[in-house]
């Protein structure tokens, strides 16, 4: 039988390249793909901030996922964007631009990266990139970027990539683990209009 590729990524719209990365489709019909997903879903760091809304832990799950974010993607609603290394292609991680709203020209962002690849910007590198491509490609005006109250990791990526604090959100976000649970989330942003960060010491 034939592999039949569902990326998450609508087919009309480029993948963008820059800043030392390649961000490509995620393919729900690959293995690896969905093994990698798993992975980084998996991750003690990802879900000690991180709450899905469906609490899954196996294969199959992961492929469920990805073939719900290629879904969203046909729709119109979301990109999903595995974070690969622009020479090598190695899988770095993920960043989606979710929730699209075009026409309010809205949408929001989230992003994690692999164990193997932190401590190199490889985050920062790939929001820079993909806010571009949200701006210039899908024509929106407003970025949001929402984190846990304590995730002060998360709050400088925001801040290096020109995501303005705007506030703390009460009880916006669930628990690690937990649906029967809230705890605070910080407010991020950026505008079309603001000025574009530096690019970033590709090394």
């Amino acid at each position: 039988m034939p592999h039949t590729s569902l990326h998450t990524l609508a087919p009309t719209l480029t993948e963008p390249r820059g800043h030392g990365l390649h961000l490509r489709s995620w393919d729900a019909g690959s293995d690896a793909d969905a093994q990698t997903w798993l992975r980084g879903i998996l991750d003690p760091d990802f879900q000690r901030w991180n709450t899905p809304l469906k609490l899954w832990s196996d294969l199959a799950g992961a492929r469920e996922s990805l073939r719900a974010r290629a879904r969203e993607a046909r729709e119109g609603r979301s990109a999903s964007f595995r974070i690969t290394d622009g020479d090598s292609g190695t899988t770095l991680g993920h960043l989606g631009v979710n929730e699209i709203s075009l026409p309010l020209k809205l949408a929001r962002v989230g992003y994690w990266v692999l164990p193997e690849a932190r401590g190199r910007g490889v985050a920062t590198r790939a929001l820079l990139l993909a806010s571009r491509w949200a701006f210039t490609e899908l024509g929106l005006h407003r970025l949001e970027l929402g984190h846990a109250d304590g995730h002060t990791a998360s709050c400088r990526i925001a801040e290096r990539c020109g995501y303005a604090y705007e506030g703390t959100l009460r009880g916006a976000m669930f628990e690690a683990g937990r649906h029967d649970g809230f705890r605070d989330a910080h407010l991020h942003a950026r505008l079309a209009t603001d000025p574009e960060p530096p690019a970033p010491d590709v090394r």
